[in-house]
């Protein structure tokens, strides 16, 4: 039978292998956009990087609101959808940190520092989600 997951379950299940994100943002005219996205959480935050330049940079600059989901596509199935606001930075420093450890969990620490610094360069955006709401289900057919 489906469960809820609690706070701790639902960061340990998002955090867990390579799973990604599927970011939906609002388009100008309204429509919704969503894309799938490396991140990492870092307390109560979700972190991920884009360009300023894609619909889903250019959505989050002039419409904060954001929702992600992340899922387990195999059996018994389980999800979390988180939803917040964003925070977004340019700082390069900080970029090149955070694109780093995001690329640490999906290429690896060997190949960490490459893609980081190639997903850290003028044009980038570090993402920072203050998660508002999450809604987080586990097992749903169990």
């Amino acid at each position: 039978m489906a469960q809820k997951m609690t706070e701790a379950a639902w960061r340990a299940f998002v955090s867990e292998g390579t799973r990604t994100a599927k970011v939906a943002t609002v388009r100008a005219d309204g429509s919704p956009h969503i894309a799938p996205v490396w991140f990492v959480l870092d307390g109560g935050d979700v972190v991920f990087n884009t360009g300023a330049a894609t619909v889903k940079g250019r959505n989050l600059a002039r419409d904060g609101r954001v929702a992600l989901c992340v899922d387990d596509e195999r059996p018994p199935f389980s999800f979390a959808v988180l939803q917040g606001r964003v925070q977004l930075s340019e700082d390069p420093a900080e970029l090149l940190r955070w694109a780093t450890r995001i690329a640490a969990r999906y290429v690896g620490e060997e190949k960490a520092e490459e893609f980081g610094a190639r997903n850290a360069v003028p044009g980038e955006l570090l993402v920072r989600v203050t998660v508002e709401k999450a809604t987080a289900m586990a097992d749903l057919t169990a």
